[in-house]
């Protein structure tokens, strides 16, 4: 004998079917709400990442520390081989890099005054003015006896003996008393150069005062 459902038993059921949706519909919009109304928070290590980053703060020229009073902030970086050219950075403004298209093989120079602006490369260095110097590629086989005079009286204790090849990094001024403190220099060995044919790049940076030496 089949046994069916009765009309009220079935009304019954899809009574109870439809309190069941309206009270997980309810609970669902609940929950929404109240996730709305709250204070979103970090978990503690991704906010003190980001408390962290918020305090970090960008120096001159990428310097980890600010340089202090009446002095200027500088970042000089020889070439890598004949592949990456060298780079200068004074007192936040790039003045020579690969990207700027304005640095060649050989020696790059840069001219700076005493009173932060910079000044166009000229044949006579005037009195006062901070020499920044840069090497990528060969920067010794063309330079003659004068230049190499010239170089060591701004301050360079390896001009003379500068070769094929050699990586030099170089802050000098004209006429100084002393050899500059600010000065790099690697010389070309294949037994020790870290490219083939070249020694590796030289990077310097720190802070120059106004009248340095």
């Amino acid at each position: 004998m089949r046994v069916s459902a009765t009309p009220r038993l079935a009304g019954v059921l899809r009574v109870l079917a439809l309190i069941i949706a309206i009270v997980t519909t309810w609970i669902i919009i609940r929950n929404c709400m109240g996730f709305s109304t709250k204070t979103i928070r970090l978990p503690r290590w991704l906010a003190a990442s980001s408390t962290m980053e918020t305090q970090v703060m960008k120096h001159k020229c990428g310097l980890i520390k600010p340089c202090p009073a009446n002095h200027f902030a500088f970042k000089i970086g020889s070439g890598a081989a004949n592949v990456v050219g060298p780079t200068m950075c004074f007192e936040n403004h790039m003045i020579m890099s690969p990207v700027k298209n304005n640095v060649g093989r050989g020696l790059n120079i840069a001219l700076v005054n005493d009173v932060k602006h910079l000044e166009k490369f000229l044949k006579e260095i005037p009195k006062g003015a901070l020499v920044l110097v840069a090497s990528y590629d060969d920067p010794g086989t063309k330079m003659s006896d004068e230049a190499r005079k010239l170089f060591t009286n701004l301050g360079s204790s390896y001009a003379k003996q500068l070769g094929f090849r050699d990586s030099w990094v170089f802050i000098g001024a004209k006429d100084l008393r002393d050899k500059s403190p600010f000065e790099q220099f690697l010389k070309n060995n294949p037994n020790t150069n870290k490219y083939e044919g070249w020694p590796e790049l030289l990077e310097m940076e720190g802070c120059v005062p106004p009248r340095p030496f």
